[in-house]
């Protein structure tokens, strides 16, 4: 089996430098290639959306992938397509079945990892700073639980914090030693300079999303004066040497009209960005404030425009939460991704600081299997409806419930929250969003395939 797949990629690879020779000839023999490398059953819908794409040479998203063409390195390119797609999304999705199979637990398709809890910022709103700026991973601990994850099928990493390129240089040692890997960092960008970026294209494997919260008004106000600029400096840099980035968005009750305008959509694909996470504010942390939530017409307002720019805006969108409907809900605990913090806590997700488990006493597939992890593994989906995934921000008493009945303890080394305390402060938004959500949720093409009651009282 593993003779006639490196034969498979050894194919792919060569398809590869084929398509690079004529690529408005040969894109639309794209999925032709990867069908020889994988089964009927892998990723077909995603496949056939493809297939979709390519066979409209005028449509948006056929030039959007031209643009990899002519707007990425050709190296970076090559060597992102084998570590990403052929790797993370292909050879190890298979193997993270097989996991799931053997092991009985959620096994997931990406890490989060926090390499320090320093940062050279102090955002509004951001728990990172309770954590305080003397946690860090150390490099063995960091390569290890890469060496475990890539055992389960495993390729792709990301990177949080505090501001992971504090750690530049484990950051690039991790890439050399993990080529057949992905990296990704959530980074405020104001550390991204002439010879990172220079590290970035010799490496070929990490690719940034940097913060930014709208324009300068907006940046700087949750950042700090000056952030904006700095963060401008550093997409310039990496767009001049054509190196791939995107942008990470937190939309928060006073941001979101400027957030999910066209004006801010076209601003962000002129900067260069190639993607673009989209997550909404959670009131995590003792000192967190809850009017920085979204109201449900707002989340309603974002649900709309990031689906209507998807069909005219040549930037790949991901929506943290309204694209629940898209991957079955809630997809943390493992299930398809979990987070270890500077401490080494094994969480189910970035936004929830419970754990019982520590990667410096346990191996990755012992805390996949342990108490909280289960929890997610046997409660998922939260609920019916997938425009209501977080058991935290959509359905407050789900979490609760679960870390009390597996004994999960706070993350929080500097003020620990009592997760009944954190689940109130969600519940009169919860509230008025289930109404919203339902409705959404009845009017798509979801509640059809769903075929099951969709509602599930807020407690």
């Amino acid at each position: 089996m593993k003779v006639t797949n490196k034969i498979k990629k050894i194919g792919v690879k060569q398809a590869l430098r084929y398509l690079d020779k004529d690529p408005d000839k040969n894109i639309p023999k794209l999925m032709d290639w990867v069908d020889t490398f994988v089964k009927d059953d892998v990723f077909a819908s995603q496949r056939k959306g493809i297939r979709e794409i390519i066979n409209e040479p005028d449509g948006n998203w056929y030039k959007y992938i031209k643009s990899m063409w002519s707007d990425i390195d050709d190296d970076v390119r090559r060597h992102l397509f084998e570590s990403f797609f052929l790797n993370a999304c292909l050879e190890g999705w298979r193997t993270q079945d097989a996991c799931r199979e053997k092991y009985q637990c959620g096994i997931p398709w990406a890490i989060l990892l926090d390499p320090t809890s320093a940062c050279n910022l102090k955002c509004i709103g951001c728990w990172a700073a309770d954590y305080g700026t003397s946690l860090n991973m150390d490099l063995k601990t960091l390569d290890s639980i890469i060496t475990q994850g890539k055992e389960l099928g495993t390729y792709f990493y990301i990177y949080s914090g505090g501001e992971p390129l504090v750690r530049k240089k484990d950051i690039i040692t991790l890439c050399e030693k993990h080529p057949d890997c992905t990296f990704l960092s959530f980074t405020n960008g104001t550390l991204i300079d002439e010879e990172f970026a220079d590290e970035m294209l010799r490496v070929k494997n990490f690719v940034p999303a940097i913060s930014v919260e709208g324009f300068e008004k907006e940046t700087d106000f949750r950042r700090g004066d000056g952030t904006f600029k700095a963060v401008k400096n550093a997409m310039d840099i990496l767009k001049s040497k054509k190196l791939p980035f995107g942008i990470s968005c937190c939309y928060t009750s006073k941001n979101v009209d400027v957030i999910g305008s066209e004006e801010y959509f076209d601003q962000m694909i002129d900067w260069g960005a190639k993607f673009a996470w989209f997550f909404t504010y959670m009131p995590v942390g003792v000192d967190a404030v809850t009017d920085l939530i979204a109201t449900d017409e707002q989340r309603e307002f974002m649900y709309h425009q990031i689906r209507d720019f998807r069909k005219t805006k040549p930037l790949f969108t991901l929506d943290f939460w309204n694209d629940g409907e898209y991957v079955g809900g809630c997809i943390a605990g493992g299930r398809r991704y979990l987070h270890i913090n500077a401490n080494g806590d094994v969480e189910p997700c970035a936004f929830i600081h419970y754990s019982d488990s520590n990667i410096k006493e346990k191996t990755l597939i012992e805390a996949l299997q342990g108490p909280l992890f289960m929890q997610y593994h046997n409660n998922q989906p939260f609920n019916n409806n997938h425009l209501r995934p977080c058991p935290l921000l959509d359905n407050p008493g789900v979490l609760s419930k679960m870390v009390d009945d597996c004994g999960a303890k706070s993350t929080d080394m500097m003020h620990p929250e009592d997760v009944h305390t954190l689940s109130d402060k969600c519940v009169p938004t919860a509230k008025k969003w289930a109404v919203t959500a339902d409705k959404l949720w009845q009017n798509s093409n979801g509640c059809a395939n769903c075929k099951s009651k969709c509602t599930t009282a807020v407690k």
